[in-house]
């Protein structure tokens, strides 16, 4: 059994262990409500920009659908969403499995590059085989996460359609955690280049008319890049809410944790203790009966 010094060393550690877990779990709850706020606010138009996306690319011939065009896999680049922080549990490792499986088996003939968003993608992905791709944007790729904007967004968003359009990827794929609710996160894989339209919306597009005002090139110059910009801004509100929720939940567990491991200490400091003093009472009685014989 450990001494009660030991215990008692323990016991201090593990209560300032569950102060810090319980502050933690505070801070990420207040931070969760405003991001839940954002990304609840942003899903409708952004999904209803992407639906009207996806109509629109399957109305459009190769030659004006320049962010639809379907080349051979050659070259393939995966945005890895994750964060900058860890202590969130299974958050920032589900997002880096999920793209290392991607890379190794369904793009294992395609040159990958990774852009990482976030420090913990950045410093798997910067010890790995794949080559890691740095922007020179305004806002640092690993600083956007603490600076989330549109307005930061945008030059990224940008950079990476640019590069597809000169050829020098054929598929661009976004690989980030879906938020759900503050216990549940989905890690999902979302396509962001070409512009691929699903069998239904063909089949809705090939029953529909459309009518382009004020036509059909200005409203492919202006309204795709627009709602690719929207998509890729909600997959990072979509990661930073996730983060949040992820982070809340797994401080919630450690402080449960603490507050029973506490318990047992208590209970093992106590157990030392009575065994201590009755060591002592016993020394005393045997030296008592020692001296009257």
């Amino acid at each position: 059994m450990a001494s009660l010094k030991e215990v008692r060393s323990r016991i201090v550690s593990v209560s300032s262990t569950q102060q810090i877990t319980s502050a933690m779990k505070m801070v990420s709850a207040a931070k969760l409500r405003r991001a839940q706020d954002a990304i609840v606010r942003m899903r409708p138009y952004a999904g209803k920009l992407k639906e009207i996306l996806e109509n629109l690319s399957a109305s459009l011939d190769t030659s004006e659908g320049i962010y639809s065009k379907q080349r051979d896999t050659k070259n393939v680049l995966l945005v890895v969403i994750t964060s900058n922080r860890g202590l969130a549990g299974a958050f920032n490792a589900n997002v880096i499995k999920k793209a290392h499986l991607l890379a190794l088996n369904d793009y294992k003939h395609c040159n990958v590059s990774c852009l990482c968003i976030g420090k913990k993608g950045t410093d798997f992905f910067k010890k790995s085989n794949y080559t890691t791709i740095d922007l020179e944007t305004p806002v640092k790729l690993n600083e956007l996460i603490d600076n989330l904007n549109f307005e930061n967004v945008v030059p990224i968003a940008e950079k990476i359609m640019e590069d597809f359009v000169k050829g020098n990827y054929d598929k661009v794929a976004l690989i980030y955690n879906q938020f759900k609710n503050a216990a549940v996160q989905v890690c999902t894989t979302e396509a962001f280049l070409p512009v691929e339209a699903t069998q239904q919306t063909k089949t809705n597009t090939k029953n529909t008319e459309y009518i382009f005002e004020p036509n059909k090139h200005a409203i492919v110059e202006s309204l795709i890049p627009l709602s690719l910009k929207t998509q890729f801004y909600k997959a990072l509100l979509d990661s930073h809410a996730s983060e949040h929720g992820a982070r809340m939940t797994s401080m919630h567990k450690a402080t449960d944790n603490a507050k029973e491991l506490l318990k047992e200490l208590r209970l093992t400091y106590n157990k030392a203790r009575q065994a201590s003093i009755t060591n002592e009472i016993l020394e005393i009685v045997g030296g008592a009966e020692a001296l009257n014989n």
